[in-house]
């Protein structure tokens, strides 16, 4: 399939500029009947025996500040994933200045970049202290480079249950939850459970393949833990549906899903693309926001709900309903 086929046209003024307050005073479309709610109502658009499923990892302080050690110049660092061996994948700006062996100072940590960057990428290694302990130091959490807004509260880009701080990026599904709502979903008899997965900055990118086909999905590292996997399958046994929030968690849960739609224990890389033809197996719902056109997210809807996505956006556009990381979401069942 073409890329092409899934862009739309996003205007400008229908990205969310601003965190609306409260939480759940968003807008939530049910796209099963096209209609209005308030976030605040999900609890009751789901069923007793329902089990929810959140992405509990924070966005880490992956924007770092610094200079270039030798010459003083300033410089950015976005910390995109850690290696394994203490070294760390980022983006760097400015990148045309960067070359393989330009060592930068970043708080107390002095590092070295051991590649060229490739579209800004490249690894950095430490030489002296720590690059996780100066993210902790003098790290800021990064925004969406399309909000131009500011925050007064930094907690704002944190979900209300995030826990483990591992991603680049807000589960921004989960950003509407508050107090309220999982107390409106205990109530209701309908279970809370959390993964992990540790969102990258690729995840929100245009797909620069002509043909889905030929596009390489990134690596992104998941959890699913026993206790998890019981309450999904006990929900499931009970004829309870299994209910995503977010994209992030349907990529986790399909993962981990054995061929018989069981979600096991996993902890693990995950390079699941998720595109139009994919059999579903875990995951029965989904919460989401509206995402970026010609993105692996929007490649990821049109194939849990089908040839409507298009008719879904183009609706919530009309409607006046908001944009991305900040904006409003919808409510929508598996097209199985």
């Amino acid at each position: 399939m073409k890329t092409a086929e899934f862009f739309y046209d996003l205007p400008e003024t229908a990205i969310a500029q601003a965190a609306i307050e409260p939480r759940d005073a968003s807008r939530l479309l049910d796209t099963r009947t096209m209609t209005d709610h308030r976030f605040s109502d999900l609890p009751g658009l789901l069923r007793e025996g329902d089990v929810v499923v959140v992405n509990h990892t924070r966005v880490r302080p992956a924007r770092l500040i610094g200079e270039k050690d030798r010459s003083g110049g300033r410089v950015e660092a976005l910390l995109l994933r850690p290696r394994g061996d203490g070294s760390w994948e980022a983006l760097v700006r400015p990148a045309r200045r960067i070359r393989s062996g330009t060592r930068l100072r970043f708080g107390d940590a002095l590092v070295v970049v051991t590649d060229a960057p490739t579209s800004g990428r490249v690894t950095l290694r430490a030489e002296e202290g720590d690059i996780a302990a100066a993210a902790e130091d003098i790290g800021e959490v990064p925004l969406p480079p399309y909000f131009r807004g500011t925050l007064s509260d930094p907690e704002r880009y944190q979900t209300v249950y995030a826990r483990q701080p591992g991603s680049a990026a807000a589960p921004t599904a989960g950003l509407h939850f508050t107090a309220g709502v999982l107390e409106g979903l205990a109530a209701r008899g309908i279970a809370v459970v959390g993964i992990d997965l540790e969102i990258g900055l690729d995840t929100f990118r245009p797909i620069g393949a002509e043909d889905i086909a030929d596009h390489v999905m990134h690596a992104e590292n998941a959890t699913v833990g026993t206790e998890a996997a019981a309450a999904i399958a006990a929900a499931r046994g009970a004829g309870g549906r299994v209910v995503a929030i977010g994209t992030t968690v349907v990529r986790t849960l399909e993962t981990a899903a054995a061929a018989s739609g069981e979600v096991e224990a996993f902890a693990g890389e995950t390079r699941l693309f998720i595109t139009p033809g994919y059999r579903f197996r875990a995951v029965d719902l989904v919460v989401t926001n509206f995402h970026v056109p010609g993105s692996t997210l929007v490649v990821l809807i049109a194939a849990f709900v089908g040839p409507r996505w298009r008719q879904i956006y183009d609706t919530v556009l009309a409607r006046g309903y908001r944009f991305l990381s900040f904006g409003d979401a919808m409510l929508a069942e598996c097209a199985r």
